[in-house]
C-alpha cells in the first residue's frame, strides 16, 4: 500500500511489527499511515521507545523516519518536547488548500494544452482503481490513489517548480485530505467531483477542468473545517 518494503498488514500495534529486512522506507511508510490514519493524533508526542517496540525497529532508523517526516511538514521538533505530529491551524489548512487550488488549476490549464495521451491515460488508469478502492470500501487506498492522481495532474503541467510547491503541500496536508471524506456523504461528494475531473481532462476541457478542481478543493475545506474549528 504506497511505498516499497516488507511490512506486515493489519492496524494493531502488534500487526504492524515490521521485519529486520525491511528498508527505512518501510519505516518511514508505516509511521505515515499512523499520522493520516489518526493513530498518532496532532499534538502528540512521538515516544520512540513504544513506536519502535510496536514496529519492531530500533531506535536509530526510527529517528531517520521522523526526521524524513519533519521535511514533510507532518512532525515538529520540539526543543525539551521530542518529535511531536504538526498540528496545523483551522486559517493554515484554509491557506494551504486554496493555495493548492491556484496552484492545480493553473496545472490543469497547461497538461490540457500540453499532456501527452498516455499521461493522460495514466491518470485515467489512477482513477478506474481508485474507483476499485471506493466500491470496496477501503479507504486507505482509495486515499493514496487520489493523492497520486493530484499529483500526477501537476506533473502533466511539465512545470518542475509547480510540481516541487505542489507537493510540498500536499505532504502537510496528508492527514487533513484523509479526513475529508470521513463518511459515506463527504466520500460519495467527493468521488463525483473525480469523476466531472477525468472527463474534462480526457475532453482537454481546460475551463471545465479548472472549473471542477475549483469546486473539489473549495469542498476539501468545507469537509474539514468543522473538525478543525471545533
Amino acid at each position: 500500500m504506497g511505498e516499497p518494503g516488507t511490512v506486515a498488514q493489519g492496524q494493531s500495534g502488534a500487526s504492524r511489527k515490521i521485519e529486520r529486512q525491511s528498508l527505512h522506507d518501510a519505516i518511514l511508510t508505516q509511521l505515515r499511515d499512523m499520522i493520516i490514519e489518526g493513530d498518532l493524533a496532532p499534538g502528540t508526542r512521538i515516544n520512540e521507545g513504544l513506536i519502535g517496540e510496536q514496529l519492531g525497529v530500533s531506535r536509530t532508523p526510527l529517528r531517520e523516519a521522523i526526521k524524513y517526516l519533519a521535511s514533510e511538514g507532518l512532525v515538529e521538533l520540539v526543543p525539551s518536547r521530542g518529535a511531536v505530529v504538526k498540528k496545523f491551524t483551522a486559517r493554515e489548512v484554509h491557506d494551504m488548500l486554496e493555495l493548492i487550488r491556484v496552484l492545480e488549476q493553473f496545472a490543469a490549464a497547461q497538461a490540457c494544452a500540453v499532456a501527452s495521451p498516455d499521461g493522460i491515460a495514466g491518470i485515467r488508469t489512477l482513477h478506474d482503481r481508485m474507483m476499485v478502492c471506493y466500491e470496496a470500501g477501503d479507504r486507505m487506498g482509495y486515499y493514496k490513489l487520489n493523492q497520486q492522481i493530484h499529483t500526477s495532474l501537476v506533473a502533466l503541467a511539465g512545470n518542475a517548480a509547480l510540481s516541487d510547491m505542489h507537493a510540498v503541500l500536499q505532504n502537510r496536508l496528508k492527514r487533513i485530505r484523509f479526513v475529508g471524506h470521513e463518511g459515506p456523504e463527504k466520500w460519495a461528494a467527493a468521488i463525483g467531483e473525480h469523476i466531472g475531473m477525468i472527463e474534462a481532462l480526457e475532453a482537454r476541457d481546460a475551463d471545465g477542468l479548472s472549473a471542477i478542481i475549483g469546486v473539489h478543493l473549495d469542498q476539501a475545506w468545507e469537509r474539514v473545517r468543522n473538525t478543525l474549528e471545533s
